[in-house]
């Protein structure tokens, strides 16, 4: 089937990118472009870039520094994007609106991919999320990524190692992947692994916090596990919440659509989607472990609390003996005979010393003591 794409329009104004590369057609690292001019804040506008249908069988990779830039330039490169755009939420100025996976087939030679990003910081043991936005077509590949997950980063990473085989294996799709799409959805199915990558790490760092959580449960230390069993807990969810989006959508791509020419190897989606299901399994059991501990934690400071007042029962008798002497002998009536006698003081002191030695014996012989 002969492609049916038109030459993209120049990028507008606002289209305001970070970095630059060129992706070869055949499997290997992506060359930087260094930009003719950069402005003060290291953005440059993508029109200095000049055509982005790409050369030699290469593709071009843009990363837009912002969501205005890339729904400019996406909107330049296919018109129907800026519906598809209208409807994704983003990330606002205060950051609480929270991205969700998306998949559409534009045309024959067109994909845009939305898909949630996390990471997790060690120092405060806290999941983060972000977004990536990616639009491949022939030749062309336009990403923004918000937060810290470092995607891009992977993916070059990745693309130096000579990236995942997107077209060795059975490929999803109805019609025959160009030479102009290998590069670009080579781009794109790396990132994909890397997105699923950083959810495993993810998972990982946080097995990392239950086994530490764990050891504080369990240790001779009184103090109290509960506020990070649940802070844990609550990271736990949104790093699901974040990568249960990408196990719907990656099907989506497996599916494919009828007539597009946008194929990605099936063997390496089927890796990725059971790959999200065992990170999912896996964060699943981390919660349950995190649960257990917590009501192991309640039953262990019951005991504790039993203990306790085992012991103040305990010596709370032992002091009762010695004051009961102690108060009969103090009501100082006129025939107490005792009080009278030479031995009666160290007799009585003796008396309190040999009761509270058996009661300790005895509390102590219980495990009272």
């Amino acid at each position: 089937m002969a492609p049916s794409s038109t030459p993209p329009a120049p990028p507008g104004p606002a289209a305001r990118a970070v970095r630059a590369w060129r992706v070869p057609a055949v499997p290997g690292a992506a060359e930087e472009i260094t930009p003719p001019v950069a402005g003060a804040d290291a953005t440059f506008d993508v029109a200095a870039l000049g055509d982005l249908s790409g050369t030699d069988g290469a593709a071009l990779w843009v990363r837009v520094a912002d969501v205005t830039s890339f729904r400019a330039l996406a909107e330049s490169l296919h018109p129907e994007v800026r519906r598809l755009l209208a409807g994704l939420r983003h990330d606002d100025a205060a950051g609480m609106r929270r991205a969700f996976a998306h998949v559409a087939y534009l045309g024959e030679d067109w994909l845009l991919v939305a898909a949630p990003t996390v990471w997790f910081t060690e120092d405060d043991r806290q999941v983060s999320t972000g977004e990536l936005k990616c639009l491949t077509g022939p030749g062309v590949v336009v990403t923004f990524e918000s937060g810290d997950a470092q995607v891009h980063e992977h993916v070059l990473s990745r693309l130096a190692q000579a990236g995942p085989p997107t077209h060795d294996g059975p490929v999803v799709g109805a019609a025959a992947t160009g030479p102009s799409l290998r590069p670009a959805i080579r781009v794109t199915g790396t990132a994909l692994v890397a997105l699923v990558s950083r959810g495993s790490q993810v998972e990982l760092e946080l097995g990392d916090a239950v086994a530490d959580v764990e050891h504080t449960v369990f240790g001779a230390s009184r103090s109290d596990p509960t506020p990070a069993i649940y802070g844990l807990k609550r990271e736990i969810s949104e790093a699901r919440r974040a990568l249960m989006p990408l196990a719907a959508e990656l099907p989506e791509l497996l599916d494919g659509a009828e007539g597009s020419r946008i194929a990605f190897d099936r063997r390496v989606l089927d890796r990725l989607a059971a790959s999200v299901e065992r990170i999912d399994r896996h964060l699943d059991a981390q919660d349950d472990l995190l649960s257990d501990m917590l009501s192991v934690h309640l039953s262990r400071v019951s005991v504790r609390q039993n203990e306790d007042m085992r012991k103040i029962s305990a010596w709370a008798a032992i002091i009762v003996f010695p004051t009961v002497v102690a108060g009969i002998y103090g009501m100082n009536f006129t025939h107490m005979p005792e009080l009278h006698w030479v031995l009666g003081y160290p007799l009585a002191l003796a008396v309190m010393a040999a009761g509270c030695t058996v009661l300790f014996r005895a509390f102590r012989r219980a495990g009272w003591l």
